[in-house]
């Protein structure tokens, strides 16, 4: 045997056997890999298919807003809901969609585009924010006239605070979805300020709430839960047909 520049004889019966069965080196060249590199291509992380989300515009109404057409996704939710921390979550940026300490931030309809046919809509927070009676009324007639005119329009994400799941505004979004056999994603939000069992039992009993209502997924939801967030991420993915 001839290893660099140093020959190291075999012994008589291995020197035979080698001679009789010479090996098959072409495995150590086929499957070769330098230390660590399974490990390293084992642990990649999956790509995010709404990583390319960035802004488009913003429009106070509907009579500004981009052509009707390709696929769209629409977040709402009430305005401390967690409404903007969730579209950087699933996009996987920081500051994509403007978050603030004070609810009510979002006033208008935000559109961020993936390409050119794909969208993710950011609509107006509802409920919390401390605005005008006139002002809500018109984040009301914007909402309306986005859901019931909007042709590309492929589903809806609701994000409902968790420990205050199914206030009226929860429940009109859920029924309009229903009655419109339009998809609907429930995430409950803010789940971690929950324990395990309990944000598990609140759940079941969202669940059990919407039973008969076959086009809505409910999950648990927390920017603590990269899982969940993947999920909610391909399930969103699947409506844009990405």
């Amino acid at each position: 045997m001839i290893i660099g520049s140093w020959y190291l004889p075999l012994p008589r019966k291995l020197a035979t056997l080698a001679s009789k069965n010479p090996p098959n080196l072409g495995h150590l060249y086929t499957n070769c890999r330098m230390p660590g590199q399974a490990k390293h291509a084992n642990n990649r992380k999956p790509r995010n298919p709404l990583q390319n989300a960035h802004f488009v515009l913003l429009s106070p109404d509907m009579a500004h807003v981009p052509p009707d057409e390709g696929f769209e996704v629409a977040f709402a939710g009430r305005s401390n809901a967690g409404k903007s921390s969730a579209i950087n979550a699933l996009t996987g940026q920081k500051s994509l969609a403007r978050t603030s300490k004070t609810p009510g931030r979002t006033q208008a309809l935000v559109f961020f585009a993936l390409d050119d046919l794909r969208r993710l809509v950011d609509l107006p927070g509802y409920g919390y924010a401390k605005v005008s009676a006139s002002v809500k009324k018109q984040w009301h007639q914007t909402l309306d006239s986005f859901l019931n005119q909007r042709q590309a329009l492929r589903g809806i994400v609701l994000l409902m605070d968790i420990r205050h799941p199914l206030t009226e505004f929860d429940q009109q979004m859920i029924e309009w979805c229903h009655a419109q056999s339009m998809p609907l994603l429930l995430l409950l939000s803010k789940s971690d300020k929950l324990s395990k069992g309990a944000a598990h039992a609140t759940l079941q009993q969202v669940n059990r709430t919407l039973t008969g209502y076959d086009k809505t997924t409910t999950q648990l939801f927390s920017m603590q839960d990269t899982p969940g967030i993947e999920q909610a991420r391909l399930h969103i993915a699947n409506w844009l047909e990405i």
